[in-house]
């Protein structure tokens, strides 16, 4: 990362260098506190891809679903619990308007990639526009997969573009030195920098185990690279239709 471009990675997930902004599409605006909107303007024939159910609402934008890489990258994308396709919108005039919801309470932040890649959780990522390769990265442990929460797969952005990613409740950043290592609660993990390492450890004995709250194991990174936690557990699509049932 080059001197100009460290500090708060929290202030870099936030705020979008102008220049870098205008190459993808006219503005990127967040509103709201307790359950943020991102509304994206467009001039025609720009686009991008978005999670499926966070579109909100849309002027002057065609849109379809595909899966990002093609059919080869269909298997992998299931089974990271975001689905085979994402939602593809195309602005079919200037001045089209998109507005994006990742429909939990939490805050919408916005990562330019140049800054490198990241790795989303389940749910945490909501949209990208650019030349953007949205692909599936496994764990690199077999421990992390079954039992850091975050799942076996996980969904890995790179390229040129921008990011648009979601936490539930507030961001909580943390940057780790190389070796340094950290322990999330499950669930409370949204992103982090591709270099980071996720593994797995057990919370303690029987007794924290069974009585703690936190469960058998605790989700453990490792540096170097930078880590946004969210302060509420995010609530899946398959727990949120199990609770209206």
């Amino acid at each position: 990362m080059s001197e100009e471009k460290q500090g708060s990675v929290l202030d870099a997930l936030i705020a979008l260098e102008r220049t870098e902004l205008a190459r993808y599409c006219e503005d990127i605006s967040v509103d709201g506190a307790i359950a943020q909107t991102a509304t994206l303007k467009l001039k025609k024939g720009q686009s991008l891809w978005s999670s499926k159910g966070c579109l909100l609402a849309y002027r002057g934008i065609d849109w379809t679903l595909k899966v990002p890489g093609g059919a080869g990258k269909a298997l992998g994308r299931m089974m990271s619990g975001e689905g085979v396709t994402l939602t593809h919108i195309v602005a079919n005039q200037d001045d089209a308007k998109v507005v994006l919801a990742a429909n939990q309470p939490g805050r919408l932040a916005s990562w330019d990639l140049s800054r490198g890649s990241i790795i989303c959780t389940s749910g945490s990522f909501v949209a990208a526009l650019g030349d953007v390769d949205i692909s599936v990265t496994m764990a690199r442990s077999a421990g992390a997969a079954l039992f850091g929460g975050a799942g076996l797969f996980l969904q890995q952005l790179s390229g040129e573009g921008i990011a648009l990613v979601h936490g539930s409740g507030d961001f909580v950043e943390q940057t780790l030195g190389a070796g340094e290592k950290i322990l999330v609660s499950t669930g409370n993990l949204a992103v982090f920098s591709a270099e980071v390492s996720y593994g797995v450890r057990r919370t303690g004995g029987c007794l924290k185990s069974m009585f703690g709250g936190e469960g058998i194991f605790m989700t453990e990174l490792t540096g170097p690279g930078w880590v946004m936690m969210q302060s509420l557990k995010k609530v899946t699509a398959a727990r949120r239709q199990a609770g209206a049932q």
